[in-house]
Formats: C-alpha cells, sequence, structure tokens
C-alpha cells in the first residue's frame, strides 16, 4: 500500500504542476516522449530477462486479443440499440478495448504484487494492447475519420517495428542467455527506477474531466465494459486454462485498467466525440483508483 500510495503523491504532484506558469501546456507530452523513448525500454529491457518460459506465456498475449474482439462486439450491438451516433461509436470502438496498461499498468502491476509480476504485464502490454493500438485502433481511427486515408500495411509494420519498446522487447529476448555487464545493469535501474514517478507526474499534469449530458449514457456503458466486464471476461477466460496464480492475477489486473491516454488521442486525433473521450479517459483514471485496489481483494479471494 506505500507503493500505491507513493502513485497516487506524484498523480498530485503532475496535477499541481499544471498550475505552475513556469511548466508550460506541452511539460506532460515532454514527459511522455520521455517514458516511450527512454525509460520503458530501460524497463523492458531490465524485467524481460528475468522472465521465467513455460507453456502458458501465450495467455497474457492472447487475453487482450480476446477481450477485444468482444468488446468491440458489445460496443457495436450498444450502439444499435441505443441509435448512438457514428462517431460515438467509433470512438468507443477505438479508445474502450485497450486499457492503460503500460503508464498506469506497470506502476500498478509493481505496486500490488511487486517486481516479479512485471514480465507478465510487459507482455500484456507489448503483444497486445500496444499492437492493437498500432493496428487495430490506427486504422478503425481512419475509417471513421473522413478525412483521414486508411494506413497500409507496410505503414502498420514500419510504426510497429521501430517502436521503442518493442526493439527493446526483442533485444531483451535474444540476449536472455547473456547476463549484463554490471555497469550496464547500474543504467538500467537508474533509468528504469523514474519510470513510475514520470509516468504518474505526466498522468496528472494532462489529467482532464470534461462531462456532457448527452453523452452520459454511452460514458456509463464505457466504464462499467472497461473497469469491471473486462476483468471479469479475462478471469472467466483464464480460468479455462488454470493458470499460475500471478499470471491470471496479473492479467485480470491488466485488464480491469482504465482507457488508454493513447487510444484516446488517436480518437481525438480523428475528430470523434471530442467531449466524450477525454471524460472517458479522465473519469476512468480517476475511478481507477477504487476499482483496482477492489479487483486486486477479488483476486486474492479468489485464488
Amino acid at each position: 500500500m506505500e507503493s500505491f500510495a507513493l502513485v497516487l503523491v506524484y498523480l498530485i504532484i503532475g496535477a499541481l504542476l499544471r498550475k505552475l506558469p513556469q511548466f508550460p501546456q506541452e511539460t506532460g507530452l515532454v514527459l511522455n516522449q520521455f517514458v516511450l523513448f527512454v525509460a520503458l525500454p530501460a524497463l523492458v529491457l531490465q524485467k524481460i530477462p528475468l522472465l521465467e518460459f513455460s507453456s502458458q506465456l501465450w495467455l497474457p498475449a492472447i487475453t487482450p486479443w480476446v477481450l477485444l474482439v468482444i468488446v468491440a462486439a458489445l460496443i457495436i450491438l450498444a450502439g444499435k440499440f441505443w441509435h448512438w451516433e457514428k462517431t460515438t461509436v467509433g470512438a468507443l470502438l477505438v479508445v474502450l478495448p485497450l486499457g492503460n496498461t503500460s503508464f498506469l499498468g506497470f506502476p500498478m502491476v509493481e505496486a500490488f504484487f511487486g517486481e516479479k509480476a512485471l514480465p507478465f504485464a510487459m507482455i500484456y502490454d507489448q503483444a497486445g494492447s500496444f499492437v492493437a493500438l498500432a493496428t487495430y485502433s490506427t486504422i478503425l481511427a481512419a475509417w471513421y475519420n473522413p478525412n483521414a486515408a486508411t494506413p497500409t500495411t507496410g505503414q502498420i509494420a514500419t510504426r510497429i517495428l521501430t517502436f521503442p519498446s518493442f526493439i527493446a522487447l526483442a533485444l531483451a529476448l535474444a540476449l536472455k542467455p547473456w547476463p549484463y555487464p554490471a555497469f550496464f545493469s547500474l543504467i538500467l535501474d537508474s533509468i528504469a527506477a523514474t519510470l513510475v514517478p514520470v509516468i504518474m507526474i505526466a498522468v496528472g499534469f494532462q489529467f482532464r474531466l470534461q462531462l456532457d449530458n448527452k453523452e452520459t449514457k454511452p460514458l456509463i456503458f464505457a466504464l462499467g465494459v472497461k473497469l469491471f466486464l473486462m476483468p471479469l471476461l479475462a478471469l472467466g477466460f483464464l480460468s479455462l486454462f488454470n493458470p499460475d496464480p500471478l499470471l491470471l492475477q496479473v492479467v485480470v489486473f491488466e485488464a480491469a485498467m482504465p482507457p488508454m491516454v493513447s487510444a484516446g488521442a488517436i480518437a481525438i486525433g480523428a475528430g470523434l466525440a471530442l467531449r466524450l473521450v477525454p471524460a472517458l479517459v479522465g473519469l476512468g483514471l480517476l475511478l481507477s483508483f477504487i476499482s483496482l485496489p477492489l479487483w486486486y481483494l477479488l483476486l486474492q479471494l479468489y485464488l
């Protein structure tokens, strides 16, 4: 719980910094770029070699895709039933299936389950959330945005293969048989240690909450699906395979993460539900500080 309290403190620091004129509006974006290009690759290089390969490692990789298919179908059905606007359906399809599994997921997994759980979270994020962001969300955002061209297969492949944490993942797996030199390990440890404070300060700095009565129903639907139904579906799916208890807890916990900030940015960039998306991302983040501890307690009782 001390680690969880630290995460909250960093979030508050970020929110307070936003009020100071010394920190421009781009501060959150700059901090995000530092995490994407420096801290996150260092964490991947640090933790992936500690991963013990087993026959069940495909579960954290495939679970986010199973959830994506189910949630996308639910969004389409809900949109038809409640007669939502096309932009609302498009925004939910882009944002809702993807969780904040790295920026928020890694600090939360470490806080509740310890460092030994991070490799499972990384597989879930890199093989699931990140690839889905680069493919599924990008294509759908272009599909629902009449002013954008759908990216080609080559552009999508380039986006994935050149992403810093994906490169770090490939290197970490390739170098797994050999221990790092002591000084290189020291560098990785010191850089990776910046991930949690920088991420959460950036999230706090960028936190926004905008509500529109017209979009209350889609917002409530989306929050219920993301924070409660998706982890419940993940728990049911994983229970079919009797996985390692820590693997099950981490994957369900990652499935319970609020909507991904990056997916929200893609939806906003495509002009999809410009009030709904910030409200969904912001309120989802706020509520997750209640729902995630509840899911942790439920998982402890389940196991």
